[in-house]
């Protein structure tokens, strides 16, 4: 797999509120929460590979978890209005 990071983004929608805490703690560890449900930070693919791993592990068939990877060349194409901003500087990562 490949050794670069990306910009990772997790997003969920986790029907029991037990679940969906140990869920958002496992996501805490490595990434930045930016919504409610959405947790975004700079990863591996083998890094977010395990995370998912983790996370699958715990959900039900009611529950669901999307995982986008945006390369760097892209995020000039991204766009967020209010909370915290998508960058690419590398001061902008908690990591």
């Amino acid at each position: 797999m490949a050794t670069a990071e990306m910009l990772t983004v997790f997003t969920y929608d986790i029907a029991n509120d037990k679940r969906r805490r140990r869920i958002a703690k496992i996501l805490e560890e490595k990434l930045a929460r930016v919504q409610e449900s959405v947790f975004e930070g700079r990863l591996t693919a083998r890094q977010a590979d395990a995370i998912r791993k983790r996370i699958e592990a715990l959900m039900k068939p009611d529950d669901s978890l999307r995982v986008y990877a945006i390369a760097k060349d892209a995020l000039p194409r991204c766009h967020q209005a209010g909370g915290v901003p998508v960058l690419d500087d590398s001061d902008y990562w908690l990591l």
